[in-house]
């Protein structure tokens, strides 16, 4: 019984033993053995055998590229106005024994970095200059950070400025200045619009006036043509019945009231071969 007993403790302390011994490291991860207390080697993903209870295994380090977003930090430009700013840093982890044994937390020294680096970027700049210069904000960020944590093993890939926010009276301000240019923007549009209105009714009328004008002119060239027509026809027809003078002189006769009745008639005129005429009109009767 004593002997099932022992059997049975050193199947689990081999047990034990086999499980201290075997570690399997995942994808996209890195593992540092120590041994003894100091750095014996690095081991990346898969099956890999330690000797237990002399080796250890540091915490499992993350090769793939992260993101860490930071809290909105406080900043003051260079015209003494402080603004809010938040950024995110895409960083990936080059060296893992650098960064497990150059710096307790890499992360948080990311953190720290950053916003020293923030604060001499941008204390550099007015307010105007930080709202506009985002690009050249971040390449210097990336610049100075990746040039400090390359000996921490980390390589700073892009740094990103999420949002630069104002002092709430400066934002007021500079909504009132929005608004102000969209309605200089809209009168400027309102009234190249009348303007462009009112020259097309010019334009319109104009051409209106010259087509009028053109009927006219044609109205009248061709009553001109209809009036020269009749007078032809009619002088035409004269000359076709060859009419005597008795016949002439009585149609003279006939149109004598007709000059007479004329409503803007002030003075009558009496026509020099009245008398004659009337000669024409008594020697007809009498021959009669």
């Amino acid at each position: 019984m004593v002997q099932y007993g022992v059997l049975a403790l050193l199947v689990l302390i081999f047990a034990v033993v086999l499980s201290r011994a075997i570690r399997i490291i995942p994808q996209a991860s890195t593992g540092l053995v120590e041994r003894l207390g100091r750095y014996h080697r690095t081991i990346g993903a898969g099956l890999v055998i330690i000797i237990p209870f002399v080796d250890r295994l540091k915490p499992l380090i993350d090769m793939r590229e992260r993101v860490v977003s930071f809290p909105p930090q406080p900043v003051i430009t260079e015209d003494n106005l402080v603004v809010s700013i938040d950024t995110v840093i895409y960083f990936q982890v080059t060296d893992p024994k650098s960064a497990i044994y150059e710096i307790e937390n890499y992360i948080q020294g990311i953190e720290q970095l950053t916003v020293t680096t923030l604060r001499n970027v941008v204390g550099s700049l007015d307010l105007e200059a930080a709202l506009t210069s985002r690009d050249s904000i971040n390449t210097a960020l990336r610049v100075v950070l990746d040039d400090a944590t390359g000996k921490w093993g980390v390589r700073v890939n892009r740094v990103e400025i999420k949002a630069i926010d104002p002092p709430p009276s400066v934002q007021e301000s500079m909504e009132k200045q929005m608004r102000a240019e969209r309605d200089k923007r809209a009168a400027i549009l309102t009234a190249e619009g009348e303007k462009q209105s009112q020259i097309l009714t010019a334009e319109g009328a104009r051409q209106a006036e010259i087509l009028r004008a053109e009927g006219d002119a044609q109205a009248a060239v061709l009553r001109a043509e209809g009036e020269a027509e009749a007078i032809k026809k009619v002088f035409g027809a004269v000359h076709a019945a060859n009419p005597d003078e008795n016949v002439l002189a009585y149609q003279y006769l006939q149109q004598l009231p007709v000059i007479a009745n004329g409503t803007a008639s002030k003075i009558w005129v009496i026509p020099a071969d009245l008398s004659g005429g009337m000669a024409q009109i008594m020697k007809a009767f009498k021959g009669s």
